[in-house]
């Protein structure tokens, strides 16, 4: 079937399945792989908006498709699509590898069509981007529905495009062109009206439930995401989604809030289709107190059956804990103190002390939270190897503390497989204490397909090597996986099948670097493949511990097809 624009979402690696790499503990706390098989939300939204707009728009997710079939052949599916347009997400630095070795199979399949990158790292990236032929455009920003459109325009009617805000192009002459990036919404109350109504329609239309898909195994555990703003009201050193990182590079001063009527109306069409968990990203204070009562007032009015994932970006009042129990029963909470030292935790951007923190554990856990997570991190300004086995010492104080409650989940992970550009940290390494190893789009796109993560990390600090960083994880991993055992809060086998991982890739981590250290390796790291295959193939505990219960869903799946199908 013919579209106007179909968007495709490319896996990290495109040549994954031939690669000898292993990734190691790089996503093991979100739903999605090591290919990021996630695509971003605004694939939905800019649907959405372009269809309102006559245009026709497919999804494609590349990554997904690739990960669930081993057969599959990404190359033949972009044959087969019929569009004079294709838009290709490099949101997150992850997919850039993936992202220009789609864009390459689109133009040596359809050499007329154009290619249009966007997503942060895009919008960062931008002049190198242009140096790569296979790629037209480039849209710039985090709210791209109004200029895509008005470039759409332009294409369909064969105009040149010097109007079209935030955009970067080839002119006739093969010069590139930057238009003014000028397009930066105050208001969203114009896109995500009904994007997940929209996004179930395209299912049907097209009938490729596969390549909707959100990661691999959505279909097990739905998880759906409702946006609360664009643009971010705290500075964390080590994000490229910060205030920093937006006024600096997506030229947005302050954030934007979507309504609280919006994000209620969002849980509940997702309720429609899906009775897995809805997470409701950002702290919902950044927008001030009464939003954030507004938000919860209009969710317990609506009656959301879906458990409800709400997100703290530092400890809150138990007044406002009460309100999310009224308005989420059994609502899950997430809060990232990072570290357990409140100076590391400082300079990494987050200021508050271990009593709050406690205090809000243990408020939430008295008004009925079905489970408090709790995420440290790796890799920080000031923090040492010997910081982090104090964080995990934190983590037995807590679970003793809390008397081994199975509500209260404790996460550690590195942060790889590369500190953001545009974050505080990539822009003023010196000063936060950073060594930036990759600085241009294609060292990060090599790095990518390095045989370890370890040589994928694009920095050091001054507390820590490379090396250290790695080492560091796998222990730290490691003895918290044995202390959850110890308490309680997950199985001895689960316990046993997390050690059993992050000894196999300890150990194989090491053999990579002895093969390397011998110069020509490429023949001795290809019999190591399958071992390393097997290795990543691995369930990943922590990400097992992250999901909540969801009972049937494709039951579900299917009677909401029919309903928006048939307008009841």
């Amino acid at each position: 079937m013919s579209v106007d624009l179909v968007l495709l979402h490319p896996p990290s690696v495109y040549d994954f399945r031939q690669k000898t790499i292993l990734y190691g503990p790089v996503s093991d706390l979100i739903p999605s792989s090591s290919m990021f098989e996630m695509y971003p939300i605004g694939f939905t939204s800019i649907a959405e908006y372009l269809e309102g707009a006559g245009y026709r728009v497919r999804i494609v997710n590349l990554a997904v498709r690739m990960l669930n079939d081993s057969k599959f052949d990404a190359e033949v599916m972009i044959k087969r699509l019929r569009a004079p347009v294709f838009g290709i997400d490099l949101h997150w630095l992850v997919s850039a590898h993936g992202a220009i070795e789609v864009a390459r199979i689109v133009k040596r399949c359809h050499p007329e069509a154009k290619v249009i990158l966007g997503g942060f790292s895009s919008s960062y990236f931008y002049r190198e981007l242009m140096e790569y032929p296979e790629i037209d455009y480039v849209v710039r920003g985090d709210s791209t529905e109004e200029p895509l459109k008005n470039l759409m325009d332009c294409i369909v009617n064969k105009r040149q495009p010097e109007e079209v805000p935030n955009l970067v192009w080839r002119d006739e002459k093969g010069e590139v062109r930057e238009n003014p990036f000028s397009h930066v919404p105050a208001d969203l109350s114009h896109v995500m009206f009904s994007h997940y109504a929209n996004t179930v329609r395209s299912v049907i239309r097209y009938r490729d439930l596969a390549s909707y898909a959100p990661f691999k195994g959505w279909a097990r555990y739905p998880i759906t995401a409702v946006l609360t703003c664009r643009g971010c009201t705290q500075n964390c050193v080590v994000c490229g989604g910060s205030a920093a990182a937006f006024r600096n590079f997506y030229h947005r001063d302050k954030a934007v809030f979507r309504s609280p009527k919006s994000v209620a109306r969002d849980a509940k069409q997702i309720e429609r289709f899906s009775s897995g968990p809805v997470f409701i990203l950002g702290d919902l204070l950044q927008a001030g107190e009464d939003y954030a009562y507004e938000v919860l007032r209009r969710l317990e009015k609506d009656g959301v059956k879906n458990q409800v994932i709400l997100e703290l970006f530092s400890p809150v009042p138990a007044d406002l804990l009460r309100q999310m129990s009224r308005a989420c029963p059994n609502f899950c909470l997430e809060i990232s103190p990072d570290s357990h030292d409140p100076q590391v935790r400082r300079a990494a951007g987050r200021n508050y002390s271990n009593e709050d923190l406690e205090q809000t554990l243990a408020d939430a856990l008295d008004v009925g939270c079905g489970r408090m997570d709790v995420f440290f991190m790796i890799g920080l300004p000031q923090q040492t190897p010997k910081s982090v086995m104090d964080t995990i010492d934190y983590c037995d104080f807590l679970l003793q503390k809390f008397k081994g409650d199975k509500r209260l989940s404790l996460f550690i992970a590195p942060l790889s497989p590369f500190l953001d550009p545009g974050s505080l940290g990539f822009e003023q390494p010196q000063r936060h204490g950073y060594r930036i190893l990759f600085r241009t789009l294609e060292e990060h796109r090599q790095a990518l397909v390095a045989p370890s993560w370890k040589y994928s990390l694009n920095y050091e600090t001054k507390w820590m090597t490379r090396q250290q960083i790695v080492d560091t994880a796998y222990e730290a991993i490691l003895r918290l996986n044995r202390l959850k055992a110890k308490y309680g809060t997950i199985s001895q086998q689960m316990a046993d099948a997390g050690e059993q991982r992050i000894k196999a890739a300890r150990e194989m981590a090491q053999r990579i670097d002895d093969v390397l250290s011998r110069g020509d390796y490429q023949e001795e790291l290809s019999r190591l493949k399958p071992e390393i295959d097997q290795i990543n193939a691995f369930p990943v505990v922590e990400r097992k511990q992250l999901e909540l219960p969801v009972g049937v869903v494709k039951l579900k799946i299917l009677r909401s097809l029919w309903s928006w199908a048939t307008g009841r």
